[in-house]
């Protein structure tokens, strides 16, 4: 049977076009073929099952038949594709511009995104710090603090005006021409940036159950550029005011928070955990000093369609409407751009010095894992591959091999902030 012709159309870094031809015999064939599966399975008036002409199949089920065959033939020609040109593609390819007539071939466009080459010259000589934040007295009780306003209930406050850090329930009511009769219920908890700043100061000069007008300014930062500048005349009514009943810092309080049996306790688990923290935003922040090292020394390129399909993830996780995609897509570039030039470097040294993770490591992972929540393997094991977390860990461990390769061949300097 005649090949299936595949051309090149255009080529960049990261990205191949190309064009399809299937020829009418292979064409007529599909046809043919799908004609004859609908004709074995389906039924119709006058016929027994599976003695319907193929004539009236194809007439019958047209639409179906043209389906199944655009189907399999951008399969095979797909299949062709990979077979024929020596490229690697990293996701499946966009149909378009397809076009299919009777008695004649079929003809679309492929638009791959492939793995561009990579031309690594420098990868170490570097001179990097890196810098651990110095976890303080000061920090440790700054996160005591947090957590005993994670615990405390919220009080009403009998008498006063409300302050920083008190929970205000009010209701604001914008007066137009004529005075509104819906105003809109709000829980501000003063300090925080929830209100504009006239409606903060105001509140903190009312009394529960008092109700004002006033004149209210956008301010110049405000969110909204369409209202920075404008005036509003609105009614507010302080319903209730609220504060945080705050638990002692002793004893009592640390066996709440976990199993300690002092305070002093508490705070030695604050201090390991925080400078655990503090090391790995220092190797996180060690890290992408490195890439961008490298990146600066190789003159690395992030091809432009694998950072639309980047930015095109980012905008479904984070839910962007449609009107704002082109307002997102400027802002977050730079971001798709620094990601696509990590993930090609990485993947380039781990497949080039033969660093990706193994089975046997990711069993290790999941062993160390188990240990750690005092559970079974296996347990763990289906746990991580039921949430389809399995590739994160081999991902994440990958990473700790190209990195530890990588900075071997740097001098690396320690500092604490």
């Amino acid at each position: 049977m005649t090949e299936i012709l595949i051309t090149t159309a255009s080529e960049e870094p990261g990205a191949r076009n190309l064009k399809i031809e299937v020829p009418v015999e292979r064409v007529e064939a599909a046809q043919t073929k799908a004609a004859r599966y609908y004709a074995k399975k389906v039924k119709l008036p006058g016929f027994r099952k599976g003695k319907v002409p193929l004539g009236v199949i194809r007439k019958k089920f047209r639409d179906a038949i043209r389906e199944t065959v655009v189907r399999e033939l951008i399969g095979e020609s797909w299949k062709a594709a990979i077979e024929k040109d020596d490229f690697q593609p990293i996701a499946e390819p966009r149909v378009s511009d397809l076009k299919f007539e009777d008695g004649n071939p079929m003809t679309f466009e492929f638009a791959v995104a492939v793995k561009p080459e990579m031309n690594l010259e420098r990868l170490g000589g570097f001179e990097l710090t890196r810098k651990v934040p110095r976890v303080t007295d000061e920090t440790i009780d700054a996160q005591l603090e947090e957590l005993r306003r994670q615990r405390a209930p919220w009080v009403p406050v009998e008498s006063g005006n409300p302050k920083d850090g008190e929970l205000a329930s009010v209701t604001i009511t914008q007066l137009e021409d004529a005075e509104s009769e819906d105003g809109q219920q709000y829980q501000l908890l003063l300090g925080q940036g929830q209100a504009l700043p006239d409606i903060e100061n105001k509140l903190k000069t009312m009394e529960t159950g008092q109700s004002v007008e006033t004149t209210v300014t956008f301010p110049e930062d405000f969110s909204d550029e369409s209202k920075r500048g404008q005036t509003r005349q609105v009614r507010i009514e302080l319903h209730e005011i609220k504060r945080q009943d705050l638990p002692d810092l002793d004893d009592s309080f640390a066996g709440e928070i976990g199993d300690y049996d002092s305070i002093d306790a508490l705070k030695v688990a604050i201090r390991e955990d925080m400078e655990a923290e503090a090391g790995r935003e220092a190797d996180a922040a060690l890290r992408s000093r490195l890439l961008e090292e490298i990146v600066e020394a190789n003159s690395v390129e992030a091809p432009r369609p694998m950072v639309h399909r980047v930015l095109s993830a980012f905008a479904k996780a984070y839910e962007v409407p449609d009107d704002q995609v082109e307002k997102f897509t400027s802002e977050f570039t730079p971001v798709a751009e620094a990601q696509v030039k990590r993930d090609l470097i990485i993947n380039h040294v781990a497949e080039t010095n033969k660093l990706k993770a193994t089975e046997e490591d990711v069993d290790d992972r999941i062993a160390e894992i188990a240990k750690k929540r005092k559970a079974e393997p296996g347990q763990v094991y289906a746990s991580l591959q039921k949430a389809n977390r399995l590739n994160e860990i081999e991902q994440s461990i990958t990473e700790e091999k190209v990195f530890a390769h990588l900075l071997e061949q740097s001098t690396i300097n320690e500092e604490t902030d």
